[in-house]
């Protein structure tokens, strides 16, 4: 949360935010290695309860549960968000050069990776956009997050970044990356985009004052 919560202070302080966290949500996703009933319904009950209490907004910030954000936000209907959405809209955005787009994906969570990358080059189809996709996850980054090592998960993410060099943007697909940007940046001279920067940005154009 404190990725997201600060990303609202920088670029949105008047947004009013809940937070609800259900930690289990990813131990329980490797420990079932599909995305089931049973966890899809979790993600509806979360949307129901920020709906009862007053939200006119919900950005999910887990990115390997794409199709549960989009049963949620069916159920509720209200804007919700998956954490990348807008990330990936921004890096579609970006100039391509010899009409194809390298992008990049930098993650550390391996079961978030088949969903975003179905997710983002769905988005590049609907927008007609042709694309080249290159990932890298650097696992041991989330583990040293974890351990609660900021410093050595910002430098193994740095180093990581470094397989996607040749790309024309790169992503931080977890929200928790955010706080490496600045390390990774300082390796490149393209755009190194975060999820939650670029998600408040989409909930202020889609919301406005009705915060």
């Amino acid at each position: 949360m404190p990725p997201v919560a600060d990303a609202f202070q920088r670029q949105w302080p008047q947004a009013e935010l809940m937070n609800l966290l259900d930690d289990r949500l990813s131990p329980d996703l490797a420990r079932a290695s599909e995305l089931d009933a049973s966890l899809t319904q979790r993600f509806i009950d979360l949307a129901r309860y920020a709906k009862s209490a007053g939200a006119r907004g919900i950005l999910f910030t887990c990115s390997a549960f794409g199709p549960a954000i989009e049963a949620a936000g069916a159920a509720v209907s209200l804007p919700t968000y998956k954490p990348n959405e807008a990330m990936f809209l921004d890096a579609l955005g970006v100039d391509a050069k010899g009409g194809i787009l390298r992008i990049g994906l930098l993650s550390t969570f391996a079961p978030s990776v088949p969903p975003m990358v179905a997710e983002l080059q769905e988005a590049a189809r609907q927008h007609n956009i042709p694309i080249e996709l290159q990932t890298a996850c650097v696992a041991e980054a989330m583990s040293a997050l974890s351990a609660g090592d900021g410093a050595r998960h910002d430098q193994l993410l740095a180093q990581g970044s470094e397989a996607l060099r040749h790309c024309d943007v790169v992503m931080l697909g977890q929200f928790s990356m955010a706080r490496a940007q600045k390390a990774v940046a300082a390796r490149f001279d393209k755009p190194v985009l975060t999820s939650p920067d670029s998600a408040v940005s989409m909930l202020q154009r889609t919301l406005g004052d009705r915060h």
